[in-house]
C-alpha cells in the first residue's frame, strides 16, 4: 500500500541532493502502484483510498513542477486538475489551494486572487511555502514577508528556496541591505549551482548598491562551483543550465568592473558572457546593452551606438525605453543631437520608464547644441524639479553661460559639485567650469577659485586643453591671493 507522505520524503531525499530526475520517478511510481488505471480514463480498479492517495501524491508532483517557475504551469495546471479529479475533496486542502493560488498569480500577475489566512496559517509547512510564492508573485511582499514560516520547517529543498523568495520580497520593498542578507542566506542554504545563482543574486544587488568590490569577492566564490567541461559532456542539460548562468556571471563581473573604472577588463567579460549565451541559446538584450554601455565608456562610440540598435532589437517591449535612451545617449556623444532627440523622446514617451528625468535633462543637451536656448532651459528646469539633479545642472550652467548671467553660472556648477560622486566625470566638469567661471567674474573669491582648480588638475590629464587652462587659473588665482595677503598683513 503506498503512503503519499512517505512517498515525499523519499522523493525529498532526492531533491536535497539535487536529483529531480529521481525524484519525479519516484513520485511517478508511487503514482502508477495507487491507481493502477492511471494510463486510462477511467477510475475502476482503484480504491476510494487509493484514489485519495493518488490525488495527494498529484499535489507532490505539482509542487515539484512549480520549482520551475513560468516554464512549468502548463504542467502544474495539469496536476491540479488531475488531483481533483481524482479526489473532489481535494480542492479544499490547504496545498491545493496555495499551488492553484501562485499558479494565479504567476498568470495573472498583481491581479491574481490572493491566498486566504486560513491557508497561510496551516499546519502544512509546504502550503506555506506555496502561499509565501503566491503573494511574492501578486506583488503583495509585505505580506510574504509576514507569512509565519521557518526554514527548518521545510525539506532542505525549500529551505534555500524561501530565504531567495524573502529576499525577493525584500527587494520590492526596496531594502537592498535586506535582502543581500538573505541571499547570502540562500546561498548558505543551497548547494552546487543553486548556491551559485544566489551568490550572483547577491552580487547583483551588491553592484546596485554600489558596492562592486564586495560583489567581485561574491562572484569569486561563485566561479568556484561550476562544474568542468568533463561533467558537463557527461550530463548535455545540466551543461546547457550551467552555462547559461556562467553567462550571467560574465555578465556581472563585467559590470562590477565596469563600475570599478576597468572597461578594458569588463569588455573582455561581456564578450565571453556574449559568447557564452550564443552557444547555449540566444544573444540576450541585457548583454547587448551593457557591451555598448562599455564601449561607450571606451570611447567607440560607433560600435557603443551598433550594439545599442542590437540591444533594441532585442529588446522586449518593456526594455526598450532603456535601449532607446542608452542609444541617445550615445549619439549624443557623437554629437548627432538631432538623431539623438527622436530617440530620447520615444523614451520620455513611456510613461512607465523610471529614468524621465534623465532623458528630459538630455533631450535639454540636444536642445542646447541646436542652439535652442529656451526650449534647453526649460527642460533642465523641469529635469531639475524632477530629480535629475547633475545633468540638468550642467545644462542649465551652459546656458547662462551664453547668456552672461555668471553668478547664476557659477551656482549651478557648484551644485554639480555637491551632488555628483567625487572623482567622477561630472564632479570633474563642475570643478573645471566652476574655477572658468570665477576666472570670468575676475577672481572674487581666490581661494574659491584655487580650491576648484586644483581639485580639477587632479583628474585632468596633460594632454586635455583644460589642463593648461587650469593650470592658467591657477596661477592667477594664486597671484591675487597672495596680493590680498600682502594688503590684509599692511
Amino acid at each position: 500500500m503506498i503512503d503519499a507522505d512517505t512517498t515525499w520524503q523519499q522523493a525529498c531525499t532526492a531533491l536535497a541532493g539535487g536529483d529531480y530526475e529521481m525524484a519525479f520517478g519516484v513520485l511517478d511510481s508511487a503514482l502508477d502502484e495507487a491507481m493502477p488505471t492511471r494510463a486510462g480514463a477511467g477510475r475502476s480498479g482503484a480504491s476510494q483510498t487509493g484514489l485519495a492517495t493518488a490525488a495527494r501524491l498529484c499535489l507532490y508532483l505539482g509542487s515539484l513542477h512549480a520549482l520551475y517557475g513560468d516554464a512549468a504551469t502548463e504542467q502544474l495546471g495539469t496536476a491540479l486538475s488531475e488531483a481533483r479529479r481524482l479526489n473532489a475533496g481535494v480542492a479544499g486542502d490547504p496545498l491545493y489551494l496555495a499551488l492553484s493560488a501562485e499558479l494565479d498569480a504567476r498568470t495573472r500577475g498583481p491581479h491574481a486572487a490572493l491566498p486566504d489566512e486560513k491557508i497561510r496559517e496551516t499546519a502544512d509547512p509546504v502550503a506555506r511555502f506555496h502561499a509565501l510564492c503566491a503573494l511574492a508573485l501578486a506583488e503583495q511582499p509585505q505580506a510574504a514577508l509576514d507569512l509565519p514560516l521557518a526554514t527548518g520547517e521545510l525539506p532542505p529543498h525549500l529551505r534555500w528556496r524561501l530565504r531567495s523568495w524573502q529576499a525577493d520580497s525584500q527587494e520590492q520593498l526596496g531594502n537592498t541591505a535586506d535582502a543581500i542578507n538573505l541571499y547570502a542566506e540562500a546561498a548558505h542554504l543551497a548547494g552546487g549551482l543553486d548556491r551559485a545563482v544566489m551568490l550572483q543574486e547577491q552580487a547583483a544587488l551588491l553592484i546596485q548598491d554600489g558596492q562592486p568590490d564586495v560583489a567581485k569577492s561574491v562572484l569569486d566564490g561563485a566561479r568556484l562551483l561550476y562544474g568542468t567541461k568533463q561533467t558537463a559532456r557527461s550530463n548535455p542539460a545540466q551543461a546547457e543550465d550551467e552555462g547559461l548562468n556562467l553567462a550571467t556571471w560574465h555578465y556581472l563581473r563585467a559590470q562590477a568592473l565596469l563600475q570599478m573604472d576597468q572597461p578594458e577588463a569588463a569588455l573582455e567579460m561581456i564578450r565571453e558572457a556574449d559568447r557564452l549565451e550564443r552557444q547555449h541559446g540566444t544573444p540576450g538584450y541585457v548583454v547587448t546593452l551593457l557591451r555598448g554601455q562599455i564601449l561607450s565608456h571606451l570611447g567607440q562610440q560607433e560600435k557603443a551606438i551598433e550594439a545599442f540598435e542590437a540591444a533594441l532589437e532585442l529588446a522586449e517591449e518593456v526594455d526598450r525605453p532603456y535601449a532607446n535612451h542608452e542609444l541617445g545617449v550615445a549619439l549624443l556623444d557623437m554629437d548627432r543631437p538631432v538623431e539623438a532627440r527622436d530617440r530620447l523622446e520615444i523614451a520620455l514617451n513611456e510613461p512607465n520608464y523610471p529614468y524621465q528625468p534623465e532623458v528630459l535633462a538630455d533631450i535639454a543637451e540636444c536642445d542646447y547644441r541646436l542652439g535652442r536656448m529656451p526650449e534647453a532651459q526649460l527642460a533642465a528646469e523641469q529635469a531639475l524639479a524632477q530629480g535629475a539633479v547633475i545633468p540638468a545642472s550642467l545644462v542649465l550652467g551652459s546656458v547662462a553661460l551664453d547668456y552672461f548671467q555668471l553668478d547664476e553660472a557659477l551656482e549651478h556648477y557648484e551644485r554639480v559639485v555637491r551632488e555628483a560622486a567625487p572623482d567622477s566625470r561630472d564632479w570633474i566638469i563642475g570643478h573645471q567650469m566652476a574655477a572658468d567661471v570665477m576666472a570670468q567674474q575676475g577672481f572674487p573669491n581666490p581661494a574659491a577659485a584655487i580650491a576648484h582648480a586644483q581639485q580639477a588638475l587632479e583628474h585632468t590629464a596633460e594632454s586635455d586643453d583644460w589642463h593648461s587652462t587650469l593650470q592658467d587659473l591657477l596661477a592667477r588665482a594664486q597671484t591675487l591671493m597672495g596680493q590680498q595677503d600682502g594688503r590684509m598683513l599692511n
